[in-house]
């Protein structure tokens, strides 16, 4: 999706929030109280005695707040009654319990029996949109707009990039004959102004803008949009229109907030000025602290950043997030200690394993293995619900320090624990292959086969070694080829095709994969691999081109550096302005 797509639904949200049938918060039962209220100016007619009975459980059940059977009640009735205010009311009840298809279906019924009703037609239109049938919502969207006026046509974007192109063409031209008849509805300028932005149309799209901010000379969505095409165009006051805006109301917190989020790209210290006066209009509100926190320790200004981090800690708010950054700033400043203090205060959350990772990086480099395996182990007893995803953690971080043995002790005690586990399997498996036991690598992954057949990831994985480490060349290739099955453009089995059939001497063919591995997943160890091939078959030009290419992303990539040691190449010398090539073709 692209930015002016992913807009278009956020202004769709914003404008909707006058306009889409809201989700009640009260209780639903008040509803039933305050339409009993207006029974008086709605014409009475009798009900079926079947019908009265199955109502008047549905209304007990409501009142009991058995919302389901209340549900299941109106559901069917509302189609034998045929009545506008027993469908609305089932259409309520629908969407306060999220059950979007009985919404729909009572809302569409509401609308065949009060054809001109526009809260029936906008939630028929709303319930449509979210679907991504944009074209169905229009006529019921006309409908709100001739009875109400405020028809939120943004929320026609919804989904408009799945659209076929006939789809979109039908959409673009029912949009442009509303046009016609209603050429000064800002909303329906919007939206036009919208896709053809998504179309790059920028300057139809200004056009559009530009009779929009006449009528309305701060709406917010159309001075958004309108900086963002001027971005898009290189203006070089992409921003004027916005900056007057705020000028004459300084008090417009959300377009302020987008200015300042649009400004982080591209003018850090300019963006910290905005969020500084967005935050003191605010002072509690931590999101903007967090941010003022995160602009200053990217501008390197890290006193100011420390303070605002500790504000947000002090308000009790993205504390683990504060946190976390405040380890990383520690150490930077080679201050071990704070930065592991910080880490250690990080809850359960988004940056709890992240920090955990950090806390044993710090302590395994510092050799104190004891301390980083006595956190691990408390915080498993702390969290068990997180323990197998600490071992792995903890066992990786032993793995990466060359910690080896206890990483493969840690592993054994792990899979005691989680026997089925098959991320811990996999990587005991690769660490064996990293010792050079390869019976053991073998065997675990023979297990996770013995399990799931179809695991590609496991296929690959023997596959590659025995073509790599062993002369069970056919047997690497059925494996191989499997998982090549099973995942057909994954560019790491491509790859493992491709050495599969360079061990086996079919040089050729090998290219051929290897390409398409190194066309979509330009990786060292990829380049490594096709260099090699290149090489044996010949073609050294292209060969070396793609080992520079490989070592200008990572100069000291082991394999790539251990493929030319075996080989015996020395690179040439290479021009700084030597870019990387594209791959060759097979």
């Amino acid at each position: 999706m692209s930015r002016f797509l992913a807009y278009a639904i956020s202004s769709a949200l914003l404008i909707g929030c006058a306009t889409q049938t809201p989700v009640h918060d009260t209780p639903v039962a008040d509803d039933v109280v305050n339409r009993e209220q207006a029974a008086a100016a709605v014409p009475e007619r009798p009900f079926p005695a079947d019908s009265f009975y199955e109502l008047l459980v549905a209304e007990f059940a409501l009142r009991r707040q058995a919302y389901d059977v209340t549900l299941e009640k109106y559901t069917e009735q509302a189609p034998l009654l045929r009545d506008p205010g027993v469908s609305a009311h089932t259409t309520h009840l629908a969407q306060f319990l999220q059950h979007q298809d009985a919404a729909l279906a009572s809302a569409q019924l509401w609308v065949e029996l009060e054809p001109d009703n526009a809260e029936a037609n906008n939630t028929v239109a709303s319930l449509l949109a979210q679907r991504g049938q944009t074209l169905a919502a229009l006529p019921y969207l006309t409908v709100v707009e001739e009875q109400s006026g405020d028809a939120n046509f943004p929320m026609l974007l919804n989904g408009f990039s799945q659209l076929s192109d006939e789809q979109r063409a039908a959409l673009m031209q029912g949009l442009d004959e509303l046009a016609l008849q209603y050429p000064e509805n800002t909303r329906l300028l919007l939206t036009q102004a919208l896709i053809h932005a998504e179309y790059r149309q920028f300057d139809r799209a200004l056009d559009e803008l530009n009779t929009l901010l006449e009528l309305e000379p701060e709406q917010p969505q159309a001075v958004l949009l309108e900086a963002k095409i001027l971005l898009e165009q290189n203006d070089d006051a992409p921003y004027a229109r916005m900056q007057r805006v705020l000028k004459g109301n300084p008090d417009a917190k959300k377009l302020r907030l987008q200015y300042a989020r649009m400004l982080a790209t591209t003018d850090m210290p300019a963006a910290r000025e905005q969020f500084e006066i967005l935050s003191a209009q605010s002072p509690q509100d931590s999101d903007l602290l967090f941010s003022l926190a995160l602009i200053n320790r990217e501008i390197g200004d890290r006193e100011a950043a420390y303070a605002y981090l500790e504000q947000t800690i002090a308000l009790g708010q993205r504390s683990d997030e504060a946190y976390y950054y405040l380890g990383r700033m520690k150490e930077q400043d080679n201050d071990t200690e704070a930065a592991l203090a910080s880490y250690m205060e990080v809850g359960v959350g988004p940056e709890y394993l992240a920090a955990g990772s950090r806390i044993g990086l710090l302590l395994v480099e510092q050799g104190e293995l004891g301390r980083s395996s006595a956190w691990f182990r408390q915080q498993r007893e702390k969290i068990p619900q997180l323990s197998e995803q600490l071992y792995a953690l903890e066992a990786d971080i032993l793995s990466r320090a060359n910690a080896t043995a206890e990483a493969m002790q840690l592993f054994n005690q792990a899979l005691q624990e989680f026997p089925d586990s098959t991320a811990l399997r996999y990587s005991r498996a690769m660490l064996s292959e990293q010792l050079d036991d390869l019976e053991a690598m073998e065997k675990d992954l023979r297990i996770l086969l013995a399990a799931d057949p179809d695991n590609a990831t496991a296929l690959n994985a023997l596959g590659y070694t025995l073509a790599d480490r062993t002369t069970r060349y056919q047997e690497a290739q059925s494996l191989v080829s499997r998982a090549l099955e099973l995942e057909p453009d994954e560019p790491a089995i491509l790859d493992s095709m491709g050495w599969v059939l360079y061990r086996q001497g079919n040089y050729d063919e090998a290219i051929v994969y290897l390409t398409r591995a190194y066309a979509d997943f330009p990786d060292p160890e990829v380049a490594a691999h096709l260099g090699e091939v290149l090489w044996a078959s010949g073609n050294t030009e292209d060969a070396i081109m793609i080992w520079q290419a490989a070592l200008q992303r990572d100069p000291a990539h082991p394999i790539v550096l251990e493929t030319l040691r075996r080989l015996g190449v020395e690179l040439p010398p290479q021009s700084p302005a030597d870019t990387a090539p594209a791959p060759p073709q097979p």
